[in-house]
């Protein structure tokens, strides 16, 4: 099981041929996303038309959501990774970083907040080169 981070769809919508590179990572895994990558690739977009596109290519993918402690948890990596002097950017990525513990799937991404949660949690993530 595998969720797809916002890092990795952005190159890949940017870039079409970085697609190869994403379809070689996942393997003919199940790829899932998350609810703030739908929101993350919507705000993205530039104009009306590949807002409208994306809109409809989302609400066919598989979403993994969060469970009832996913937002306190957050939060402790969170303060846990400022407290040690090394912050993630986002909360946004602590959440999406315990949604893939809970459901223990590996989290492809591009982003380096990711290296940093898993060096407090177990968060199985894989940095994808692209």
């Amino acid at each position: 099981m595998l969720i797809v981070d916002t890092s990795v769809w952005l190159h890949v919508l940017r870039d079409a041929a970085k697609r190869g590179t994403l379809e070689a990572a996942i393997g003919g895994g199940d790829v899932y996303l998350t609810r703030f990558t739908q929101i993350e690739l919507l705000a993205s977009a530039p104009h009306e038309e590949q807002w409208h596109r994306l809109a409809t290519y989302l609400d066919g993918q598989r979403y993994l959501e969060p469970e009832p402690d996913t937002w306190r948890q957050a939060a402790r990596t969170f303060f846990e990774l400022q407290r040690l002097g090394t912050p993630a950017r986002s909360p946004v990525d602590c959440c999406i970083a315990e949604i893939a513990i809970a459901h223990k799937a590996l989290l492809l991404h591009h982003d380096q907040d990711f290296g940093l949660i898993a060096a407090l949690r177990p968060l199985q993530e894989r940095w994808l080169d692209l």
